[in-house]
């Protein structure tokens, strides 16, 4: 095995590395780069995050809950002694010396630094039932890749920077000495986060005919920034939702809130049409689009937003959008719901219509209500449609008690939160992580929200309106440990083991490097067991800490 050639730091500007050894000039600044927490393992029952998962083949997996007492029986049943021989999963016999492996932390006093003296694979060591077990060879979902979105709010502060500040800014995100990020959203006419509100007909009467349809608005900045991202990352994967069409295609006639009108579905395929081929045209091609942001609310008016009906997002993709795309030789993938996990049902009902399905690729899901387990138990019912988390970051209920106030920890300190969220994602069939702003400034402005929310730091990376110095969040310092190891086309494989307050998910990328990120959530050290068939180490996990191990 070999280690996958890692970043150069000379534009990751927030870490405190030195250059790592297999990462080529990989150069830090302060506080910055975040992990993902790896999955707990155990051989022969394939406990993923304390669910069991029952083999169903090279690529398959169905979960069950269970904890450790199960884990325990199940061990006793399957003749299980202490003895490190009894332990091994049977496929180890034939497992390869792994390779070197090399690590990565964040703390919370360095941010993605190189371990000295990684700990290495060794044999014969004793079997711990608690320990993380590894199985390269029972694989689950290809991995897309990670990234935020460039929305018009984002954009117009990259628009304000000066233009070498602006590649520096883009490449720490998405260079291959950066982040290496590698999935964008984009929002076709305005979203919450926008200087302004408009969509791309915006006319006093209907315009059927879309004959004032018009994407000018995104010429000042977005189309730029999307331009200059490609330059810096040619495989950059772009996805596009609608907030909310022209105000008349709704009723009550406004962007802000309110349903799509059935009488126009026709006219808002094409609108779609148009929207992909004026931004093909203008140099920036969208691979994959979704019919509505949050299709179950219209937030209450408060922004712009547009309640669809199960029903009418069903007949919308079968009869209208699916063929319209079909008929204009557009090969744009659509996801459905775009919306919370515990919408999951509405999901499978859409899903189990074959006039659907037919035009679907897969399903995209956003983590403010509900739990990432509701992306395995549809993939389950649907393994050929995949799954894509476009939205949102660490459940509520981390943040403090599930009644009454919930305080957000201080900006740019809960990378591990974010950690555990990114590989609960992972482990229940997410390809992709798309985080929500890439840059708001010190208030989490722009932002046309009415009444307006609280002035407080948002996005992925924040600027100072006045002085535009950037501070990092607690997800950008989590992403490096996933989008900097876990490459495009990797798959994710079993990984188990449960451990209170520690997490785990391992992947395989094209290359056959491997991967595995741990994520201690703790307030105390760890020391943790990892076994690769025969082959086990020793790992020292900090407090509050990621730790992304390569071989």
């Amino acid at each position: 095995m070999h280690t996958i050639d890692c970043f150069d730091t000379t534009v990751c500007p927030a870490v405190t590395a030195a250059p790592a050894e297999g990462l080529p000039g990989f150069v830090s600044r302060q506080l910055k780069l975040g992990e993902v927490q790896p999955e707990r393992a155990e051989p022969a029952s394939r406990y993923f995050n304390g669910w069991v998962f029952a083999k169903l083949g090279k690529k398959g997996g169905l979960m069950q809950k269970a904890n450790r007492r199960d884990f325990m029986k199940f061990m006793a049943s399957a003749g299980a002694v202490v003895a490190a021989e009894e332990a091994i999963p049977s496929y180890g016999e034939s497992q390869p010396v792994p390779g070197a492996v090399k690590a990565w932390r964040t703390t919370h006093d360095a941010k993605f630094q190189p371990v000295p003296s990684p700990p290495q694979w060794e044999t014969g060591k004793e079997v711990s039932p608690l320990a993380i077990y590894l199985d390269p060879a029972t694989q689950y979902q290809e991995i897309l890749g990670f990234g935020g979105a460039f929305t018009d709010a984002s954009c117009s502060l990259m628009h304000q920077m000066a233009p070498d500040a602006r590649k520096a800014f883009l490449s720490d995100l998405y260079g291959p000495a950066g982040l290496r990020l590698s999935v964008g959203r984009t929002c076709i006419g305005t979203s919450d986060y926008s200087t302004k509100m408009y969509s791309y007909d915006d006319t006093p009467e209907p315009d059927p005919n879309l004959e004032h349809f018009s994407i000018d608005q995104d010429k000042a900045w977005i189309l730029p920034a999307l331009r200059e991202a490609r330059e810096v990352n040619p495989d950059l994967y772009l996805f596009s939702c609608v907030w909310s069409p022209p105000g008349w295609m709704k009723s009550g006639g406004s962007m802000l809130g309110g349903c799509m009108r059935e009488r126009w579905f026709a006219t808002h395929a094409q609108y779609f049409v148009k929207f992909l081929q004026a931004y093909a045209d203008a140099g920036v091609k969208v691979q994959a689009i979704t019919v509505n942001n949050e299709v179950d609310t219209d937030q209450d008016g408060h922004f712009p937003a547009t309640l669809w009906a199960q029903q009418h997002e069903m007949v919308f993709v079968a009869n209208h959008l699916g063929p319209a795309l079909e008929k204009a030789s557009l090969d744009a993938k659509i996801w459905i719901l775009d919306h919370n996990y515990d919408l999951w049902g509405r999901a499978v009902d859409e899903l189990s219509n074959p006039a659907v399905a037919k035009y679907v690729d897969g399903v995209a899901w956003h983590s403010y209500a509900g739990t990432p387990d509701a992306m395995s138990r549809v993939h389950q019912m649907f393994p050929e449609k995949h799954m894509y988390f476009t939205e949102g970051g660490p459940a509520a209920h981390l943040f403090g008690a599930l009644q009454g106030p919930r305080p957000s920890p201080p900006y740019g300190t809960d990378w591990s939160r974010w950690s555990h969220a990114f590989t609960d994602m992972l482990r229940n069939r997410a390809r992709c992580i798309c985080v929500w702003n890439l840059l708001l400034d010190e208030n989490g402005r722009p932002d046309l929200t009415n009444p307006p929310r609280p002035l407080r730091r948002g996005g992925l990376v924040s600027i100072d309106s006045k002085s535009k110095e950037l501070t990092y969040s607690g997800n950008y310092y989590a992403f490096p440990h996933y989008s900097k190891a876990i490459g495009r086309g990797a798959y994710v494989f079993a990984s188990s083991g449960d451990l209170p307050g520690v997490d785990h998910v391992a992947a395989e990328n094209p290359d056959k490097s491997r991967v595995l990120v741990v994520t201690n959530s703790n307030s105390t050290l760890q020391q943790v067991q990892c076994h690769l068939g025969p082959h086990s180490l020793q790992l020292a996990l900090p407090p509050d800490s990621i730790t992304t191990l390569t071989w």
